[in-house]
């Protein structure tokens, strides 16, 4: 059974097994599966520009004839050259097609499948995962360092450096989507061209959430006590198709960032004065809800808190199917602790 994740679907992206000519992407990050079909297909090509080396098929279509798909990998190009399949899968089974062609795989024709967020006993996924000449790719929302490297290439590629404010805002906003998040890197650079350096208020006056939503709304709603706000914006969250480990990491940021200022208060400091002097810097419209969680919350609770969203973080990953409810039930119950002052 093979199916790929992390670092071993991006060296697989990088250099195709070509033993495993049939490729299924699939995940919630509908952007991930674009960018690394693209790659795919680019590198499967001798002309990435001959119009006649590509076939584009819709699933749906091809449902209605499955055995389309074996005559299309396995027909003979009339100029020579290797080959390339892109399919778009839809609500219809095509999936007989599948296990027909990876019994007998093209050997210069090389098969890419775009799938939504399947489930693991999807048929078309279970025969992918299951033929050896196939392989099941799957696409998640990125992680910190995967959102740090690819802002390290993008500026890179630009010549450009980021402050370190900058790029802690910066990556509070991008993560939903990958192509979506490179695109909000690529217009940062571009507008930061010539500068040498990307500041802060370049990230604010640029950058729009590209996780389609924000989650800050959700994260101050839990630590200022109010979860009937919670409730309904995590609801929002899930019908616009966020990850939920997406928030339970934005969570875990502000939760170190209140913590490192509930002590700085503690120590004497008023708290407008440590929100305004914290790194990274809290943008204004969250002071109100920051403030009436450092009044709510000890050092000690937000500690806690801190553990707490420790343990949902690696249980969504754990137990995927239940992500939602996990990450709802801490968050909800944050909410209830923030009501009553610790």
């Amino acid at each position: 059974m093979v199916a790929l994740r992390g670092r071993d679907a991006t060296a697989f992206i990088t250099r195709p097994d070509p033993a495993r000519p049939i490729v299924l992407l699939y995940g919630p990050d509908a952007g991930l599966v674009r960018e690394r079909a693209d790659a795919l297909i680019a590198s499967a090509l001798d002309d990435p520009k001959d119009p006649f080396a590509l076939v584009r098929l819709d699933g749906d279509e091809l449902a209605a004839e499955p055995s389309r798909l074996v005559d299309e990998a396995l027909a003979i190009p009339m100029f020579g050259g290797r080959r390339a399949i892109r399919v778009r899968a839809g609500s219809r089974s095509f999936v007989a097609g599948v296990e027909a062609l990876a019994a007998t795989p093209p050997k210069e024709c090389r098969i890419v499948i775009e799938a939504g967020d399947i489930k693991p006993d999807n048929a078309l996924r279970k025969a992918c995962e299951k033929a050896p000449s196939a392989v099941a790719i799957g696409c998640y929302p990125d992680a910190e360092a995967d959102l740090a490297k690819l802002i390290d290439d993008e500026l890179r590629a630009s010549n450009l450096q980021i402050g370190r404010d900058a790029r802690a805002v910066l990556m509070t906003l991008l993560g939903g989507d990958r192509q979506a998040s490179r695109n909000e890197v690529r217009k940062l650079t571009l507008y930061a061209h010539g500068q040498g350096e990307i500041t802060l208020d370049d990230v604010m006056a640029c950058v729009s959430d590209a996780s389609d939503l924000k989650l800050d709304v959700i994260v101050d709603a839990a630590f200022s006590g109010k979860p009937q706000i919670v409730e309904s914006e995590f609801a929002k969250a899930m019908v616009a198709g966020t990850y939920p480990g997406q928030i339970i990491l934005a969570a875990q940021r502000h939760a170190a960032f209140l913590h490192k200022t509930s002590l700085t208060v503690e120590g004497g400091t008023p708290a407008a004065t440590a929100l305004d002097s914290g790194f990274p810097r809290l943008h204004f419209s969250r002071k109100t809800a920051a403030e009436t969680a450092l009044r709510n919350l000890s050092p000690a609770r937000l500690a806690q808190i801190i553990d707490q969203l420790a343990v949902a973080a690696l249980d969504t990953r754990r137990q995927a199917t239940l992500g939602a409810a996990i990450a709802q039930r801490t968050l909800l119950s944050i909410a209830v602790s923030a009501r009553r002052r610790s």
